[in-house]
Parts: structure tokens; sequence; C-alpha cells
């Protein structure tokens, strides 16, 4: 054993089973404290008091707290600038060791590097792990020694490469968590009030006991989730675990655990999609100019002609097309989003509206409940064609046709633009064919009761077309 007394330091990564750095703290310490600080880095760039992250973060602390005090200690939560909370906090109890596992975006890991330095004057040991993705940075490369730039090529890269070690159960020696009696004068309440935030309803619930629940009502649908995935309206289409993994209140190799022991092509089709955010989790880390610019850095240049006031009405789902408008007024109520509709929303942003994506991206960063930069990044991108894809630009969604073929019934729509919902299950996926005499029937207006459309998606096609096409 090597340290008398360690911080484990809880960041993307807010649970207790299956911890890699929280495994080894267990295991290399004789005494282990729990540690989260709110970072005002962070939170004094959010812009709105009742951020939905702010409340899922806030229960799932609450969650882990309940367990670690059913353990006989409790969890410290911090509030300030880390690269100082942190290590004086490790001076006040007298820590001679960190531990924590690695995240991949720059802001953190610029922090890391900063306390990592500061641990070495102080003579405190600093220890990073890998624990949120299965594999990190540079362990996987093409043959000339690059990072992977296209997504098939590093699947398979991957899966030829995985193997049981790398996604093993970490388990931890909860019992050398220093107890509640040793921490009375560490322990001081957070409420969302006194950091500033209001309390959001979530759509979905997070914390590690939520997400064991949600895996567990997920797995009966697993085999069946290759044909099930792209309809909106099936409520376990898709496992709705991206929330978990963002905070880490499950571990990615739990997932990849049950897919491999899952034979189905269901299984197979979930595991390609927990490789994709790995994928975008390395792209983040070796080619960080994504953050503010397109992978592809030549498309940096083009001037995006869509407005403002066609932006917003997307924002709002008021764009006339009921699919999208759909989409985003199920967003703007619950902050979460079916991958299908991010596909289609960010499709007719920037293929339709000709609208930059980095608008698009920030306005899901601002409202996504399971937002991370990666995947967002990358999604946007993707969807844009500016990012790492082998298809080339002109892949552009339609979306009357996305909406026919992947809410056939038209139910998906009747929930959110319940103006729509007499409308017969043909018409509502376009209902400007409508004469008036069916308008009136059916009570809904157009251009009254709902929008008409604010482009010609034929004529947008066209625009962007001719945009991509000189680059």
């Amino acid at each position: 054993m090597s340290f008398r007394r360690s911080i484990f330091w809880l960041r993307r990564d807010l649970r207790l089973e299956d911890n890699v750095a929280l495994s080894a703290a267990t295991r290399l310490s004789k005494e282990v404290v729990l540690v989260f600080v709110f970072d005002t880095n962070i939170l004094d760039r959010l812009k709105d008091k009742n951020d939905r992250r702010m409340t899922a973060i806030h229960n799932a602390l609450l969650d882990l707290d309940r367990k670690v005090r059913k353990k006989g200690s409790a969890l410290v939560l911090l509030h300030g600038d880390p690269k100082r909370e942190i290590l004086e906090f490790a001076k006040r109890i007298q820590a001679s060791a960190i531990f924590v596992n690695r995240d991949y975006e720059p802001y953190a890991k610029k922090r890391d590097k900063a306390v990592q330095t500061a641990c070495n004057k102080l003579g405190i040991a600093f220890h990073d792990y890998k624990d949120q993705v299965i594999f990190e940075g540079n362990e996987l490369l093409t043959q000339s020694g690059a990072a992977y730039k296209v997504f098939t090529p590093y699947k398979n890269k991957w899966l030829k490469e995985l193997n049981a070690c790398l996604y093993q159960d970490h388990r931890s020696q909860l019992k050398r968590l220093v107890p509640l009696k040793q921490l009375d004068k560490e322990i001081v309440g957070w409420s969302l009030k006194k950091l500033g935030f209001d309390y959001a309803d979530l759509y979905l619930k997070v914390g590690e006991s939520a997400a064991k629940k949600q895996l567990k009502n997920f797995l009966p649908d697993l085999p069946s989730y290759d044909k099930n995935r792209n309809y909106p309206i099936l409520p376990n289409g898709t496992s709705r675990l991206s929330v978990h993994l963002r905070y880490g209140t499950l571990s990615i190799r739990s997932l990849v655990r049950f897919a491999l022991t899952n034979p189905s092509l269901g299984a197979k089709t979930w595991l390609s999609e927990l490789i994709w955010r790995d994928f975008y989790q390395m792209i983040l880390d070796q080619f960080p100019h994504v953050v503010k610019g397109c992978f592809k850095k030549k498309y940096d240049s083009i001037k995006w002609p869509g407005t403002q006031k066609n932006f917003m009405l997307w924002c709002q789902g008021m764009t006339g097309f009921p699919l999208v408008d759909a989409a985003m007024r199920c967003f703007n109520k619950t902050g979460w989003m079916h991958n299908r509709l991010r596909m289609i929303v960010a499709s007719f942003l920037t293929k339709d509206l000709l609208v930059d994506w980095r608008k698009g991206e920030d306005w899901f960063a601002r409202n996504l409940l399971d937002f991370d930069l990666a995947a967002n990044n990358g999604g946007w991108q993707w969807c844009a064609s500016t990012g790492c894809d082998a298809q080339p630009y002109f892949r552009i969604f339609n979306p009357i046709s996305q909406s026919e073929k992947f809410d056939p019934e038209g139910n998906f729509i009747k929930n959110f633009i319940p103006e729509l919902k007499n409308f017969s299950k043909k018409q509502i996926h376009w209902p400007h064919v409508a004469n008036q005499e069916i308008q009136e029937k059916v009570n809904c207006i157009l251009g009254k009761d709902y929008p008409k459309p604010i482009v010609t998606h034929s004529e947008q096609r066209i625009k962007f077309l001719n945009l991509f096409k000189s680059f």
C-alpha cells in the first residue's frame, strides 16, 4: 500500500461501480476521500439559471452521496477553481495522492496538467487513468502511424484490438473510504440555489441507481435495436443511456460487456454506436482544432448565407416542416433528442437553411441534457459534411421522406404538434398539400395555426451543393 490518505477526484465518473481510478485509489491507499468540485470556470459560463445539466449533476451527486453514506463515509463538495480548491483541500486533510480518470476535452486537459504540475511541487502524487473510453488517444493508429480520420477503418481496428482486459470490471474496496466523523469539518451543503441555479424537471433521471434501472429496462429490447433504433416513437428503440455515459453514472465497459454477451444483430449494431463514441473522443483528443473550426479545415472559409431569423424559427420548431418542428419542440421541452432526429434537424439547419453548423452545435450544447463536447461536435460536423465522414457533401436528408419512413403513422409528430393531429397519416408529413376545405375540416389553417414552410427543400438543396462545390 503506497499512500496513507488519498483523494479520488470525481468529474465525469459519478459512480462507485466499475470505476478505474477509484479502484486504484482504494487498492493503493489506506484511506480515500471522495471529492467533487463545482468548477466556477465552467459554471460562470452557463447562460441559463435553470440549466438542466446542473440539476442532472446535482441529482447524480445526491445519489452517489447516499451510497457513500451507507458505507460510513460521505462525498465532499467543493466550489471554485479546481486548480486551487483541490490542492488546498489536499493540504488540509494531508492527502499524499490524487487519483483521477482522464478527460479529453481541451479545458480538462489543460486543467489537469496545471494540477499535476502543482502536485509535483508540493510532493503530492497525481495518478490518472483511462476510464471513459475503451481505446484512447493514439492507442489505435493507421498502418502509417497516424490517427484515424474515417470511422469504418477505425471501427475495424477497434474490434480487432479489443480484448477482455479492456472491458474488465474494476471493483473498489469501499471499506477504505474515510469515516464520516473525520470529514465533519469538510461537509458543506451545496444546494442548486446556493450555486446560483434553479431546479429543472428532468425528462430522464440521472444517477448511478437510475442508470442501472435504465440499462435493465433496455436489455430486453437490445436484440431488436438494429430494427427499432430509427423510430423515435418507440420508447425503448434506443437505450437512452447517453446521459449516463456523459456523467459517468455507468461505465462504458459495462455496456461493452452486455453487447458482447448478446449474439444478436441488435447488440452488434449497438456496439457499433459505442465505438462511434470512442471515435469522437479520439478525434477531439487528437484534433482539438475541431472545437472552434471544421475538421476539414478547407471548409472554414465557407460563408454560410443562412439568416438569423430562420435559425430562430428552427430553434422554436416553427419551420413548417413537421418532423423537424416536432423534434425541436420535443428537444425544447425535454432536453433530449432521439439520434435519428438529431441527424434530421442538423441536416435541415445546415443543408436546407444554410446556417453555420456551429450555431446549431452551440444551441445543442446549451440545451442538451446529455451534452458531450466530442459527440456533439462530431455529430454536427458529420451532418454538415465538414467533419470525419467518408461520404461526400451531397448526402442531404429530405425531411419529408425521412418523416414518412421513420414516423410512418405520424404519432411522434402528433405528440409534439397537436395542431396537426387531425390530418391523415399521409398528409401529416407534409400538410401543405391540403386544400382550404381540408384545413378547415381538420381545424388547422396553414399559415395561421401552423406555419407554412420557410424554405423549399429542392431549391435549398441546390444552393447547398453549389456552396460546397467550389471546395
